[in-house]
């Protein structure tokens, strides 16, 4: 039978999994339960095979997948919601905004907001237990995937986006600087919108030609920041939450192909 292709996300209190139909989560409650929860995901990029335009609709899907969890299993902590994690959003776009309107250069600009625009997810790792669900979400898939045992980085993690998006963020950002002074600010939001597709469709490109050297070269900050920093070995109780996140999906998905 063939594997499904499922994504994720390491919550602060467990695992979101999501296939291509469907979506399951579960967590561990203040009492040491594991809840789960599971439903259908919204389709926007269904028979859309545009590129550019796929990547950033199969991102919106897994995004609108957030609200339909908080109202199923109201335990789910988002990285998020910490206080300090929402301060940092709000001042690192700020500086980002007046990096990309200063007279820096291009380069020195797209690496003042590449940094701003990781500061929250790394100061969201920092304490609590999502660095070792982020693992366990690897670990899990992974697991799925190969039938056998699997590390805690993942070629298909977001991470691997930051190479990507690092040189796309610069090239788009380079040209709408000579737009007119008044479409400018139109062209940096088109900029930035294009800049997202065309780094999904390199991800996309990359993880299919896993040993092209260029897909290595891409790839090496995001395993970097995995390896380092994202993700960390999971204890079994959080191991165990994962895979009951994958299990539930994978049921899901069933039942959605025998509807």
């Amino acid at each position: 039978m063939e594997k499904l292709r499922l994504g994720g996300m390491a919550l602060e209190n467990g695992v979101l999994v999501h296939g291509p139909t469907s979506w399951a989560a579960a967590v561990r409650d203040g009492a040491g339960e594991i809840r789960v929860a599971s439903g259908p995901k919204r389709r926007f990029a269904e028979g859309v095979s545009i590129p550019v335009v796929r990547g950033p609709l199969r991102l919106a899907e897994a995004l609108a997948i957030l609200p339909d969890v908080r109202r199923a299993l109201p335990e789910a902590r988002f990285a998020f919601e910490k206080p300090r994690v929402a301060v940092a959003m709000v001042v690192c776009s700020v500086a980002a905004s007046v990096a990309r309107h200063s007279r820096l250069g291009v380069l020195p600009r797209e690496a003042v907001s590449a940094v701003a625009s990781l500061a929250p997810a790394l100061l969201a790792l920092k304490g609590g237990e999502l660095a070792s669900y982020h693992g366990a979400e690897h670990v899990s898939i992974g697991a799925y995937e190969t039938g056998g045992p699997s590390a805690k980085e993942h070629e298909r993690c977001g991470s691997h986006l930051v190479g990507p998006m690092l040189l796309t963020t610069a090239a788009a950002g380079a040209l709408a600087r000579r737009a007119p002074v008044q479409h400018r600010r139109r062209a940096h939001l088109a900029g930035s919108l294009g800049a997202i597709g065309v780094a999904i469709e390199i991800f996309s490109w990359a993880s299919k030609h896993p040993r092209n050297p260029l897909s290595r070269a891409l790839a090496r900050p995001g395993y970097e920041l995995q390896h380092r920093l994202a993700t960390a070995d999971p204890s079994p109780e959080q191991l165990a939450v994962a895979e009951a996140a994958l299990a539930a999906c994978l049921e899901a998905e069933g039942a959605a192909a025998a509807a």
